[in-house]
Parts: C-alpha cells; sequence; structure tokens
C-alpha cells in the first residue's frame, strides 16, 4: 500500500483552525502520509508563516464533517481527548480531506506507522532499548537471595507467545518443570517472579488462570512451582481478578482457579476488576460528561456517578493495597491473575510496586517498572489503544487499563505529594504515547511482536528522548524527597478525585496552574541553591496505619 493512494486532498488553502480556548486561525492545510499541518498565512512584510498546527494522524480517533453550500466543517476528535474544528472552502476539499485523515488514521500495519519513519537527528536508534534489563533487576535479586534464578526457556517464545524470552523463576525448579507448567497455564503464561519485597523476603508472581476445566485436572509441575516458592511451613496468597463466580464460569470454559486440595498452602481471595468493553464505556461515558459545559451540579455529579471510573479507580487501588498488605504486613507471598493475566493482572501487580517501593517511585526506576510489568510483560498495546473514547467504530479488544493505571498513580501522587519523583506531565506524556507516539515503545502487543517487527532496530525509544537532561528536568516534582516507607492510600470515596489534569485538559485553561507550578519550581531551585539552608535536610513521613486485609482507610497526608 502507497499512502499516496489515500491521499485525495493534499492541500487546501484559507482553511481556519478553532479549537477551545484560542482564538481562530486561518492558514494554509497540508496534509502527508503521518500528520495534518496548518500553517498561518505569511506576514504583510514578506515574512513566512507559522506553523500552527502538527497533528499527528494515528491521533485521530474520530473525523466528523457537515457540508453547507460552498462549506465545509471537518471535527477531529483526538485519542489524547483534544477536539478541533477544520473550516474548509469548498465542498470537494473537505470531503477529500476527511476521507483522507479518516483512511490514514485506520492504517492497522504496525510497520507502516510513524515510529518506522521518525529520524530525529539528535537521537540513535538504538539508544535507550536497553536501559531496564530483566538480568539487571535479577541481579539486584540475587544479591539479596540465591532462591532465584533467570531463565530462558522462552528464548524463542515457543513457551509463551505473550512472555519475553527470560524469566526469574524459583531456582529449585528446572526449564522441564516449566515447560510443563505452561501447558496448565492459559497462553503458556505460567507463574513467574513480578516482585522480591527486600525487606522481608516475600515475592509477588503473576501468572494466567491454570486450565482446570469442568474435569478438575492437575498439573504436578504447576503445583511443584508454586510449591517451591513457599518456604517450610509459609503460607501464600492467590489474589484473582475475576469475582468467584466469574472463576466457577471460567472452569466450565476450561479456565478455572487453584483449587484448595491440589494447592493447599494457598489460600484464595477474589477481588473483581472490570476489563475490556465495560471498562471502555466507563473510559466514554466520563468523556462525555467532562465534555457537556452545560451540565447541572446534580447533572454533572449524577454522570460522573453513572460513568463508574472513580470505582475502577478505587477497585485498582484497593487490590493493590491487598497485594502490598499481604506482603508487607502478613509476610506472605502472592500469586496474582485474572484469566489471561495481561490486563487486570499487570496492574495490580504494578501498583503494588509503586505503594511499596520507593525505587519504583523514583522517575528511572517507574521507567524500569513499565518495562518490566507492563511491555514485557505482554500487555497488548496495540489491541487496547487502538481507539479512545470518541471513535465511532465499533468496539474489539479497547479497554484503558493503562490508563487507569496512571490515573491510580496520580492519584498516589496527590495523596502523597512529597513520595514521588516525577510529576502529573510524565503520567500525560505516558498517555498520549499509549494512543499515539513517534516512538516505537507501545508498539504491537508483545516481545514476540517487536522481535518480528524489528521495532528495537527500526524505532526509536520513548526512554531514549525522556532521559535526555532537557526532558527529564520537566517531568520530575519538584517538592520530591525520598521516602523508604510504604505509602498506603486512602481509598474512600472522599479521598478520590477527578484527574481533572487530563479529563478537563482541554475543556478549560490550566494557565494559571500551570504558573503556580512554575513559581514552585523556581521557590525551590533557589532553595537548593543556598547550601547552608538545605544541606543534611531531610523527612520521614509517618504512613496511616490499617488492619490486614481490610480496605485501607487512612490519611492523604505525609507530612
Amino acid at each position: 500500500m502507497e499512502f499516496a493512494e489515500l491521499i485525495k486532498t493534499a492541500k487546501v488553502e484559507n482553511v481556519q483552525l478553532s479549537c477551545p480556548g484560542l482564538p481562530p486561525i486561518k492558514g494554509t492545510l497540508c496534509i502527508t502520509s503521518h500528520h495534518l499541518l496548518l500553517s498561518s498565512q505569511p506576514g504583510g512584510n514578506g515574512e513566512p508563516g507559522t506553523v500552527e498546527l502538527w497533528l499527528l494522524i494515528r491521533n485521530v480517533d474520530a473525523v466528523e464533517k457537515r457540508v453547507a453550500s460552498s462549506l465545509g466543517t471537518i471535527t477531529l476528535k483526538c485519542k489524547d481527548l483534544k477536539v478541533l474544528q477544520l473550516e474548509i472552502p469548498g465542498m470537494e476539499e473537505c470531503l477529500n480531506i476527511a476521507s483522507s485523515t479518516e483512511a490514514l488514521s485506520s492504517v492497522d500495519s504496525v510497520m507502516m506507522m510513524y515510529p518506522f519513519f521518525y529520524r530525529p537527528q539528535s537521537m540513535k536508534l538504538k539508544d535507550g532499548w536497553q536501559l531496564y534489563p530483566l538480568q539487571h533487576y535479577y541481579q539486584q535479586i540475587a544479591s539479596e537471595t540465591g532462591a532465584w534464578r533467570l531463565s530462558c526457556v522462552n528464548g524463542d517464545f515457543t513457551i509463551c507467545s505473550s512472555y519475553p524470552p527470560a524469566v526469574i523463576v524459583p531456582a529449585a525448579v528446572d526449564d522441564n518443570v516449566l515447560k510443563k507448567a505452561a501447558r496448565f497455564r492459559q497462553g503458556g503464561r505460567f507463574p513467574v517472579l513480578s516482585y522480591y519485597h527486600k525487606k522481608n523476603g516475600t515475592v509477588m508472581l503473576r501468572s494466567s488462570q491454570p486450565l482446570i476445566g469442568p474435569n478438575r485436572k492437575r498439573c504436578q509441575e504447576d503445583e511443584l512451582l508454586l510449591s517451591a516458592v513457599l518456604d517450610g511451613g509459609e503460607r501464600g496468597f492467590v489474589i484473582d481478578t475475576r469475582s468467584a463466580q466469574a472463576a466457577k464460569q471460567a472452569r466450565m470454559m476450561g479456565g478455572g482457579t487453584e483449587p484448595k486440595s491440589s494447592y493447599p498452602r494457598w489460600k484464595r481471595l477474589h477481588r473483581p476488576l472490570e476489563r475490556g468493553r465495560p471498562l471502555q464505556e466507563s473510559f466514554i461515558k466520563l468523556v462525555e460528561a467532562c465534555n457537556d459545559t452545560s451540565l447541572s451540579v446534580d447533572r454533572w455529579l449524577s454522570k460522573l456517578e453513572s460513568s463508574k471510573w472513580l470505582a475502577h479507580v478505587k477497585g485498582a487501588l484497593s487490590t493493590a493495597c491487598l497485594a502490598a498488605q499481604c506482603m508487607e504486613r502478613e509476610e506472605a507471598c502472592v500469586l496474582v491473575h485474572g484469566a489471561e493475566g495481561t490486563d487486570t493482572t499487570l496492574l495490580v501487580t504494578a501498583l503494588a510496586q509503586v505503594i511499596l517501593d520507593p525505587d519504583c517511585r523514583t522517575l528511572a526506576g517507574f521507567q524500569g517498572l513499565l518495562e518490566r510489568e507492563w511491555i514485557e510483560a505482554g500487555h497488548p498495546f496495540h489491541f487496547r489503544y487502538a481507539h479512545s473514547a470518541y471513535s465511532h467504530a465499533r468496539l474489539k479488544q479497547e479497554a484503558p487499563i493503562f490508563l487507569l493505571f496512571l490515573d491510580c498513580v496520580w492519584q498516589l501522587g496527590r495523596q502523597f505529594p512529597f513520595s514521588l519523583q516525577f510529576s502529573e506531565r510524565l503520567l500525560l506524556m505516558l498517555f498520549e504515547h499509549t494512543y499515539a507516539s513517534c516512538y516505537g515503545t507501545f508498539l504491537c502487543n508483545s516481545e514476540k511482536e517487536r522481535c518480528l517487527c524489528e521495532v528495537k532496530e527500526k524505532t526509536h525509544s520513548l526512554w531514549s528522548w525522556l532521559n535526555q537532561p532537557s526532558e527529564w528536568k520537566k517531568h520530575l516534582n519538584p517538592l520530591y524527597t525520598y521516602n523508604a516507607l510504604v505509602i498506603w492510600p486512602s481509598v474512600e470515596p472522599q479521598s478520590l478525585q477527578l484527574w481533572q489534569g487530563l479529563f478537563l485538559r482541554w475543556i478549560r485553561s490550566s494557565q494559571y496552574l500551570d504558573e503556580a507550578w512554575a513559581e514552585v519550581q523556581r521557590l525551590v531551585t533557589s532553595h537548593e541553591d543556598a547550601p547552608e539552608e538545605s544541606a543534611g535536610h531531610t523527612r520521614c513521613h509517618s504512613q496511616p496505619d490499617a488492619a490486614y486485609p481490610l480496605t485501607i482507610t487512612g490519611t492523604a497526608n505525609e507530612g
């Protein structure tokens, strides 16, 4: 396929661009294989026009057109929730631009996407791809204990197509056991180490559901693998992200969950979390409510509640807190899984690590966490983020699980403003690049697909750009102070807030808030430049207490 075949009209003069909060701009609209460009008309003194719009077409979620006589209007609803309006002279030109934009935004071939064509002069292709290897994380664990090993049993992706080539497993279990255990787990996702808690040596594992089936099949190798995780008389917890009823129904379809008779030292806890269509529809309803500025207070609160988005945030944080409590307070190992083990499972394991581990709350550590627990762990980014909240296309496999994770991290940052080294700006940037990016980091559904598409050889890494000193500084939290303690969030309804910085981002101006944060940054910087005042100054923040396994309802204050 040639991009030129999809572009019916490449250039239109006298197009007016309108977007909320900004005055209209008139100029020349150009459409290329990957971008919509609008340059304002040159000044009267021969000055060149200014590029006012540089929109990645992959970011377009929906195209709506309206034609009246000789003037057409195109509304572009973007995946980052921005809404743009183009007034185009000429009916034919309007229809052609709309048709071309729809066609180009719908190109589904990974290797035709912009990251494979993006070549900034300041970056090298292979930079950033090996910043956070699993081998480095394993070495940190190996320095603490010899109970775990790095296995390359999946080196050719034949054991599990959604796992990376290397995984961390119990040292006492050989690769033959892993191969047989993989056949007993959906998609081959046998239990692997997700997180080692240095404080007490407990671990968190993740997997997919066991294939128990209606005949209650058993697998000695799977039982041996989970038994090898526990020492002596230790007990562990299986946190299933489905309801007990859903797990029972899955067993009738060939899946299921670990029966007590076969796994006597593992106690099962069901904490149902929505995924798939219900979560996508929740996202759509929330965005609709946020965009309707005519709502009364009562109607707004009613629509916010009916979207159920904050209920999903509460559920995710509560389940992550449960996993963290099992490890921190019960000193027990945890296995997390749902059905496939690629969505809510990763949501829980990643969030629990942000709660437990101060290293995951640094900018570098958070990038490493995203690599391990989302990208390498096989979250299907290509399927889940093909469309955002505006698309008219029939939903297939879209579900904003990663957005829900980012929202939960934002809630943690709001409740503990000193404990995250990165700012809201990082979370917003990650949201944008998940749906449409010039970098290859979030392409494809698994490491196997990235290898087949040669993503790491032919595209740039987002981390390479982010870790440039100028960009790194922009995404730091000026209030950050290292906090070695666990951060237990409150998940009471009164404590959870709408993430206005994302959901209201294009609806109301953030000018004054941006100015306030710039002043905070200036004050912190000036304070750091006075060594006699700041030398040796550290904070230790107390944490609220709560008894396992109840939902944590502690304070949101840090100091």
